[in-house]
């Protein structure tokens, strides 16, 4: 798979601005930094995810949680993956705001139904990694459900290991405890 990126000053840092991820079934993605005008098509795209690709999620996904989830675009990296004008990829990743967890952050990622398992997972991924280290950022981290077996799988292949589980800390739609993963890794 071909990325390519277009870049853009940003202060004294090199930012990309918009990319090409090229999906397994030859589709090509563009994956962008996050902008407000963003918002309405953010909204559509998980109003129109099903409960499956949710599941392990943590609801809600309203216009308000969206509206949080953005607010900060100075100290967050945000990309969103399109195709055409239909944003089909999400992910955040954001700063720890404190002096003693300097250079750490936390991502989330989603992505629609209709285009997972054909790579745009990893490519936002990796993506991500390359912006933290051009960001200064230290380590990423992140959480998952342990029965999330394709997320786990995305994670380690762009070099997250597992640093613990968290027994029965997430309550599922089927009414069921489930354990959670702290996956990290060191940039």
């Amino acid at each position: 798979m071909e990325d390519s990126y277009e870049h853009t000053s940003v202060g004294r840092d090199m930012i990309p601005v918009k990319g090409h991820a090229l999906l397994k079934d030859g589709r090509r993605i563009i994956l962008t930094l996050y902008r407000p005008e963003d918002k309405e098509a953010l909204v559509s795209m998980y109003a129109n995810m099903s409960p499956e690709a949710l599941k392990w999620g943590l609801p809600p996904y309203d216009r308000a949680r969206i509206e949080y989830w953005n607010s900060d675009l100075t100290n967050n990296i945000t990309l969103i993956a399109r195709l055409e004008e239909r944003i089909v990829g999400h992910l955040r990743l954001f700063r720890i705001p404190f002096e003693r967890r300097k250079g750490v952050g936390e991502v989330l990622i989603y992505v629609h139904q209709d285009f997972q398992n054909l790579g745009l997972g990893t490519r936002m991924m990796r993506k991500a990694i390359e912006l933290a280290k051009e960001q200064g950022f230290h380590r990423i981290g992140l959480t998952v459900v342990a029965d999330n077996h394709s997320a786990i799988k995305v994670y380690e292949k762009v070099g997250f290991k597992k640093e613990g589980i968290a027994r029965e800390t997430f309550y599922g739609d089927d009414h069921r405890y489930h354990d959670e993963v702290e996956m990290g890794i060191l940039l």
